[in-house]
């Protein structure tokens, strides 16, 4: 087996023996996280970077603790490709800023009023007018920040979702009760949206319809739907993660 005769010898050979044979795991990661990226992130840059992921991975990973390589090395790749695009830092500091903004303003108003605060009322929060507060949804939406996957937290710990790993068909009582839990709190936050919301959520994400499908579904424009997207996703965030503070 290369794993033990990695790990009692560290020979070069059983060393890339491993990493070719995990490479899809790159390429799985790469493009999920690319998924949700602009089309000027080069696909190819994310599974480079994921590599040092898996190498890293491969080097560090103890035989003896008893979980699966795949949950771990998962975890080690998106670590190290959004590690190495926050270094290129190809987000806007201003818009990182924005998005937080209106997550925070999401959660203070329905903490407040027990229930979905509405454009108008997000950005009265803002001091902005709807349209300014629609054209922060349009920037927003450009970088790429609508993945589902991207925001659960659980006990303070990174955001992980079922589709960052491989399924484990030896499932024990403590992933079972998590995914359950999972379900449980997404189901939850989503049936506090409008009917709206809802909808576009379903149809973009189970249905796999494109923004310009569900547009014609609802008689709206397809930069609308984008719109009601990504505040769909933004209060996701504010309920399920807990909103970063400002640095001082």
């Amino acid at each position: 087996m290369a794993w033990a005769r990695y790990k009692d010898t560290g020979a070069r050979k059983d060393r890339d023996d491993l990493i070719v044979y995990y490479a899809p795991l790159v390429k799985y990661v790469a493009g999920r996280i690319g998924a949700g990226l602009p089309q000027t992130v080069d696909h190819s840059d994310l599974v480079s970077y994921g590599m040092f992921g898996l190498i890293d991975a491969i080097t560090k990973f103890d035989l003896d603790r008893g979980f699966k390589f795949e949950t771990y090395a998962i975890s080690r790749i998106k670590g190290a490709i959004l590690d190495e695009m926050r270094a290129v830092d190809w987000v806007p500091r201003s818009v990182r800023s924005k998005a937080k903004s209106v997550e925070r303003a999401m959660a203070k108003l329905e903490s407040q009023n027990h229930r979905a605060p509405t454009d108008a009322e997000i950005a009265d929060e803002l001091n902005l007018s709807v349209d300014q507060l629609g054209a922060i949804y349009k920037q927003i939406s450009s970088l790429g920040m609508v993945a589902l996957d991207e925001m659960l937290s659980f006990n303070g710990g990174e955001s992980l979702t079922f589709g960052d790993t491989l399924a484990d068909r030896r499932e024990g009582p403590v992933s079972t009760y998590e995914r359950v839990e999972m379900r449980q709190l997404l189901a939850a936050a989503i049936n506090r949206m409008s009917e709206r919301e809802k909808i576009v959520l379903t149809l973009y994400y189970y249905e796999n319809l494109t923004l310009a499908e569900i547009g014609k579904v609802l008689g709206v424009t397809e930069s609308r739907v984008c719109q009601i997207h990504t505040k769909a996703v933004l209060q996701l965030r504010s309920r399920l993660t807990p909103v970063d503070h400002e640095p001082v």
